[in-house]
């Protein structure tokens, strides 16, 4: 098998679908998580995509995932919902919250929706995305097993607590970001322990706090936060928030989706949305959009630099590129599929050699 094989979209779509519709899922759900995944990995994220479907589907049949979740919704305040995930899937809680805020937004201006009882929730954004289609700004907060020391600690404790973030463009693409408390995505160290590659020096040490390239012993242990104690505060934040203020699991007791099977994680997650034209017109703000990215593209390139993007560009156009040329999936996670699809009565699809 080579390396690298390329596949189409609606073709590993349609695998991710049916391999959660084994585990008992609904098709809704089943085809919104399949979804989401193969998005990650259209957008380049492929440590969020669907080399993560043995790890769900595990969880799923250990129990720890509830596969038809009861999702309940509760407006706590005028502008403010509370939502129980049930301890479904996260990605089913968290597009009702997202939703919901941007809902609430249309009545009040702003929404606010807190999730507690929820798993793991795939890549941020993907909610920054679903609210700029609906014509809503957006932040997006989750906690996370512990990942990342304290700063001044020397084991992990706080999360890689991801933040997102979405800006509708005007006729230009729009605002995303979406990244980790970590220096590199703990996803990526994933991979790079799966297919035996080494990591950077600066990104994790190993279980002894110790420096490490070694990508298996750095997954162990533990990922170092950007911009030292920066990272370090940004993720307290982010499990104080998500955790503290939800009702949801927090400082450290968020189980590990890796290695702890002992009970559910209780994952908590915040979603804001924000109405465009709170201050002025859609037209205006629109325009002002365009004018920032007008701007971004018309500054003075560092050595080296082709073009200066805004963020969520690049994504963007891998996007269209894979679309295009398909979905490159190394040949330990297509192995790792296929094994799956196997024992589910599955069949994984055919690739083309990259």
């Amino acid at each position: 098998m080579a390396d690298t094989l390329t596949f189409r979209p609606e073709a590993l779509t349609d695998y991710a679908t049916a391999m959660f519709l084994s585990a008992g899922m609904s098709r809704e759900d089943a085809t919104l998580i399949a979804g989401d995944l193969v998005k990650a990995n259209l957008r380049g994220v492929d440590s969020h995509g669907i080399s993560r479907i043995p790890m769900y589907l595990e969880r799923l049949r250990r129990g720890l995932v509830n596969p038809r979740p009861d999702v309940k919704v509760a407006r706590v305040a005028g502008a403010v919902a509370s939502v129980d995930g049930d301890n479904g899937m996260g990605f089913i809680p968290s597009h009702i919250a997202m939703n919901t805020a941007c809902d609430i937004a249309g009545e009040m201006g702003i929404g606010l929706a807190g999730v507690h009882r929820s798993t793991h929730f795939g890549m941020g954004a993907c909610y920054a995305l679903r609210a700029i289609e609906r014509g809503y700004i957006s932040l997006i907060f989750t906690n996370s097993s512990p990942a990342i020391a304290m700063w001044g600690g020397r084991t992990s404790f706080l999360g890689a607590s991801p933040i997102a973030a979405g800006i509708p463009g005007g006729k230009h693409p729009p605002y995303v970001m979406d990244m980790a408390m970590t220096v590199i995505a703990r996803g990526k160290i994933r991979l790079a322990a799966m297919k035996g590659d080494p990591i950077p020096e600066g990104l994790a040490l190993d279980v002894d706090g110790n420096p490490t390239t070694d990508a298996a012993k750095a997954f162990e242990g533990v990922c170092l936060p950007f911009g030292g104690v920066k990272g370090s505060v940004l993720g307290t934040l982010m499990d104080l928030l998500s955790g503290v203020l939800t009702g949801a699991n927090f400082g450290g007791d968020v189980k590990s989706l890796y290695f702890d099977h002992s009970e559910p994680q209780n994952v908590g997650h915040l979603f804001f949305a924000i109405r465009p034209d709170l201050f002025l017109s859609m037209d205006d703000f629109g325009a002002r959009m365009d004018e920032f990215y007008a701007r971004i593209k018309a500054l003075p390139r560092a050595a080296g630099v082709d073009e200066i993007m805004l963020p969520g560009e690049p994504e963007q156009r891998r996007e269209d590129q894979r679309r295009r040329d398909g979905i490159p999936v190394t040949a330990n996670v297509v192995a790792d599929l296929t094994a799956e699809g196997k024992a589910a009565g599955v069949t994984f699809p055919a690739g083309k050699a990259a």
